[in-house]
C-alpha cells in the first residue's frame, strides 16, 4: 500500500516586490563542518534575498542547527563561504557577525533572570564599545517600542521567571531584533507553543519579511514552516536533498522517503486477539519542561502481547511520553501498568517491574565489551537463566555473538543499536519501549532490526511500544497506531487506515 499524496501546504504571503530582482543579502556556498570523523554539514549552499523567508527543514540530526551556528559565528566552518552583502564573514567571532547585521533567535530562552523584561531588552540595545558605556537617551523608548511590537508591552516590569513560555520566546525575538539586523536566524520558533501562539509568532516573522529583512527559519514543525516560507531547503544527514517552493519540496520523493519512508506495508493482528484490561494505560498525561508544555492531555493504552506504534515528527513528544512511563520525568495525569499506578515509583523500580526502555541515545557502557553489557542487563537472573537468555539473543542478533569480546564503543551504529535492544531484552521485560530505533541506520541494518522485531512478535508474549518518525518501519510491526503531533495524540487506529486518514497530513 503506498502512502496517499501529501496535502499541499498553505501558500505563504507573496514576498516583497524587491525580492525577485534583488542581490542576495546572505550567500552561503560549499559549507562544510566536521566533528572528528563526523561530517555534520556537507556542501550546503543557498542565497537569501531581502524580504524573503527561507525554511530549513530535515529530521533530527540533519545539520540544520549547525548551519545556523556556522552563519552566526558560534562554530567555525572547515570549508565554504558565507557572504553578507558580498562581504565574507565565515569564521568571524559571533559578536562581529552580530555587529555586521545578523541576529539569532535562540531555540532556548537565555534571559538575565534578575533583570526585568524591559531591562533585558535594553541590555540588547546597549553599545558594545568600551568607550561608550552609557546608553543613548532614546534606548528606553526604543526598548518599549520593540516590546510592544512583539507583544510584551503588558509585562515590561516582570522578571523572566514569572513569564509564560510564549512570552519568554517573545523576549528572545525582541533581543534578536534590537539592533535592527539585516538577516534574522530563527531556530525552532514553534517548539512548545500552542496552535494560537504559533499563529502569533508566524505573524511576527512575516513582519520581518515585510520590513525587507532576510529570514532563515529552522523548525521541526514542517506544516508551520511550509505555511510561512517563500522557499524551502531540505537537508538530510548534513547534505541538501531538495530546494524549491514548499509544495515542490513536500512532493519530492527523496524528502518523502526521508520523512515517511515511501510505501507502507501492514500486518496488524485482529484486535479480538487482545482482550481484557490494558497492560499499560496512560490517561490525561501532561508534561512540562520549565514553562514549555511537551505533552498535553495524552492518553493511550497497550494490551498484553500487543505491538503499538506511536508515530510523529521529531519534537512531537514521543521521547517525553516514554520517559514519563519510565519514571524519568515528572508528570500530571495517570500511568497504570498491570492494574497498578506507577506514580511515585522510581525508574529502577519501574524497570524491575517489567517496563524496559531502549533510549534513542542508546546509553551503552562504551568501554565494556558486548558480553559485559549483556551480562549487566541480565544480572538479576540466575546464572543458568542468564546464559539461556543470552544464547537466545545471539540467535536473534547473530552479529553480537561474533562481537562478544569487542568494546561496545568500537561497534558500528547498527551493531550498537542491536546491542542496546539485546541488553534490554536480557531483563526479560513484559513491556519493551523502543525510542527511534532506526535513527541514522543503514537500510541493511533496518532490515535486520525488522526481522528481529517480527520474530519477537511471532514467537514471544512480549509487548512492544515503538516510537518512530519512519512510518515505513513503524507500521508493519504495529497492531495499532497513534499519531502524536504538537504534544497531543491526534489520531488512533489500525495501521491499514493510516495512509487514508492520517498520512495526508502527517508532514
Amino acid at each position: 500500500m503506498t502512502l496517499a499524496v501529501l496535502k499541499t501546504p498553505t501558500a505563504p504571503q507573496a514576498p516583497a516586490p524587491q525580492t525577485a530582482g534583488a542581490a542576495p543579502r546572505l550567500s552561503v556556498s560549499g559549507l562544510v563542518k566536521r566533528y572528528g570523523g563526523l561530517v555534520a554539514v556537507n556542501n550546503i549552499g543557498f542565497a537569501l534575498r531581502p524580504g524573503e523567508i527561507l525554511g530549513l527543514i530535515g529530521p533530527n540530526g540533519s545539520g540544520k542547527s549547525t548551519v545556523m551556528k556556522l552563519i552566526m559565528g558560534l562554530e567555525r566552518p572547515n570549508a565554504g563561504s558565507i557572504l553578507l552583502d558580498g562581504e565574507e564573514i565565515a569564521g568571524r567571532p559571533s559578536h562581529r557577525v552580530a555587529r555586521a547585521g545578523i541576529g539569532l533567535v535562540f531555540q532556548h530562552s537565555r534571559p538575565l533572570h534578575r533583570q526585568t523584561v524591559l531591562e533585558n531588552i535594553k541590555l540588547a540595545l546597549l553599545p558594545d564599545n568600551l568607550l561608550r558605556l552609557i546608553a543613548d537617551p532614546g534606548v528606553e523608548r526604543q526598548a518599549r517600542a520593540i516590546a510592544e511590537r512583539v507583544g510584551l508591552g503588558a509585562v515590561l516590569d516582570r522578571l523572566p521567571g514569572t513569564l509564560p513560555f510564549a512570552d519568554l520566546r517573545r523576549m528572545e525575538l525582541a533581543k534578536a531584533i534590537a539592533r535592527d539586523p539585516k538577516v534574522v536566524l530563527v531556530d525552532e520558533p514553534f517548539a512548545g507553543l500552542t496552535s494560537g501562539e504559533v499563529a502569533d509568532f508566524s505573524a511576527l516573522i512575516r513582519g520581518f519579511r515585510d520590513e525587507g529583512k532576510a529570514v532563515l527559519l529552522v523548525d521541526h514543525n514542517v506544516k508551520s514552516v511550509a505555511a510561512l516560507v517563500d522557499r524551502v531547503l531540505a537537508m538530510y544527514l548534513g547534505e541538501p536533498v531538495a530546494e524549491g517552493s514548499a509544495a515542490e519540496v513536500m512532493r519530492n520523493e527523496t524528502v518523502r522517503r526521508v520523512y515517511l519512508g515511501g510505501s507502507i506495508e501492514t500486518a496488524a493482528r485482529s484486535q479480538s486477539t487482545f482482550s481484557g484490561s490494558p497492560l499499560l494505560k496512560v490517561e490525561n498525561l501532561d508534561v512540562f519542561y520549565g514553562k514549555a508544555q511537551a505533552l498535553r492531555g495524552v492518553g493511550l493504552h497497550v494490551h498484553e502481547g500487543e505491538f503499538v506504534s506511536v508515530v510523529g515528527l521529531n519534537g512531537a513528544g514521543k521521547t517525553t511520553l516514554f520517559n514519563a512511563v519510565s519514571g524519568l520525568v515528572p508528570y500530571s495525569g495517570e500511568i497504570g501498568f498491570s492494574g497498578e499506578t506507577l506514580r511515585r515509583r522510581s525508574p529502577a523500580a519501574i524497570a524491575r517491574g517489567g517496563i524496559v526502555q531502549v533510549p534513542e541515545t542508546r546509553e551503552l557502557f562504551g568501554d565494556m565489551t558486548v558480553r559485559e553489557n549483556l551480562d549487566l542487563g541480565g544480572q538479576h537472573l540466575p546464572v543458568a537463566e542468564s546464559d539461556r537468555q543470552r544464547d537466545w539473543l545471539y540467535e536473534l542478533f547473530p552479529i553480537l555473538k561474533s562481537r562478544g569480546g569487542q568494546i561496545a564503543r568500537t561497534l558500528s551504529g547498527g551493531e550498537q543499536q542491536m546491542l542496546t535492544i539485546a541488553r534490554a531484552l536480557m531483563m526479560k521485560p513484559r513491556l519493551l519501549i523502543l525510542d527511534e530505533p532506526t535513527l541514522g541506520l543503514a537500510p541493511v541494518i533496518l532490515e535486520q532490526l525488522s526481522k528481529a522485531l517480527e520474530r519477537l512478535r511471532q514467537t514471544t508474549p512480549i509487548t512492544v511500544l515503538l516510537g518512530e518518525q519512519n512510518v515505513t518501519f513503524a507500521l508493519p510491526h504495529a497492531d495499532r497506531v497513534y499519531v502524536l503531533e504538537h504534544a497531543r495524540i491526534v489520531w488512533e487506529g489500525p495501521p491499514d487506515r493510516f495512509a487514508a486518514e492520517a498520512g495526508t497530513g502527517y508532514l
